[in-house]
């Protein structure tokens, strides 16, 4: 086959740009909830880098801004939802525990 008649390859992917999920006017900050709660998944786990398309350097500050929050209590170490079924849980067997004097 002659080089002039082949078809020209198309690319297989076409990539789209996304933005980035930082813009450079956010501020990176244990105060800023509605960010911060954008990297945590419903477990209440940090999300990793490659998850959250972010540099090194926003994820380490990401990752700083909400171990601030969990220590100042503004946001939980643990999902609500698992908390409560464990206390309702321990809650019943205490009221079976009871002393016979």
């Amino acid at each position: 086959m002659d080089k002039s008649k082949r078809l020209p390859l198309k690319s297989k992917r076409s990539f789209r740009r996304r933005l980035p999920p930082i813009q450079s006017g956010d501020r990176i900050d244990y105060r800023n909830m509605s960010l911060i709660s954008r990297f945590i998944s419903e477990q209440g786990k940090i999300l990793s880098r490659r998850v959250n398309r972010l540099t090194l350097k926003q994820q380490r500050l990401i990752t700083i801004a909400i171990k601030q929050a969990r220590i100042l209590s503004l946001l939980p170490f643990l999902n609500n939802e698992k908390q409560f079924e464990r206390s309702k849980s321990t809650a019943g067997t205490i009221g079976l525990r009871t002393r016979n004097k």
